[in-house]
Formats: C-alpha cells, sequence, structure tokens
C-alpha cells in the first residue's frame, strides 16, 4: 500500500513538472501571462501588443494555458464576438510562483 501512494504522488509530481516545462519552456508562454497581468485580456490587443507573434501561436498558446487551468475563456454574446482571458486562481499561483522564480534570478545575479 506505500508504493501505491508514492506512486500516485510521483505521477501528480510528474503531471506537475511536465505542465511547468511546457509552459516555462515557450517563450510566447510567459508573454501571454504578462499581458494577461497587465490587463490585455483580449486576443486581438495581444497579437497586436507583441511584435512577431502569429494568431496561430497565440491561439496554441491560449488554449493550452486554457487546458491547464492557468488562464479562463469567457465569451461574450454579443456581435462582433468578443472573448476575454483571465487568470484563475491556480493562475494567479502560478504567476505567483514564476514571481518567485524572477527574484531568486535577480538574487543569484546581483
Amino acid at each position: 500500500m506505500v508504493e501505491q501512494k508514492s506512486l500516485s504522488t510521483f505521477v501528480k509530481w510528474t503531471s506537475s513538472l511536465k505542465m511547468a516545462e511546457d509552459i516555462l519552456g515557450c517563450k510566447w508562454s510567459l508573454t501571454v501571462l504578462q499581458l494577461v497581468q497587465q490587463g490585455i485580456c483580449r486576443p486581438g490587443l495581444m497579437e497586436r501588443s507583441v511584435e512577431g507573434l502569429t494568431t496561430k501561436v497565440l491561439n496554441e498558446r491560449l488554449r493550452k494555458l486554457t487546458r491547464y487551468k492557468i488562464l479562463q475563456r469567457h465569451a461574450y454574446p454579443e456581435i462582433p464576438p468578443r472573448v476575454e482571458y483571465h487568470l484563475t486562481a491556480f493562475g494567479e499561483k502560478f504567476v505567483g510562483i514564476l514571481d518567485r522564480l524572477a527574484e531568486l534570478d535577480e538574487e543569484l545575479n546581483s
């Protein structure tokens, strides 16, 4: 029984690390998170705010961050359609961890 518990803990830990690696390994994911933190929540505005960010890549990143429950997608029933993305409670925690990593990096490099 002890082995089964440690295996499930290992699987959860591995899953979390894969998620973090997937997000941290992509400069566009971090860019999208920064934009949302700055209040830039609409995809069109995100795309216009960052040179080199294509619609395809932006949509892939938004889908992935939504799938990981870091961002929440809200579609408004309007014409023309309007979609906004916001950090979830989990996303706020995740971004907090990224902020702490940035602080550690500054500490190491000073």
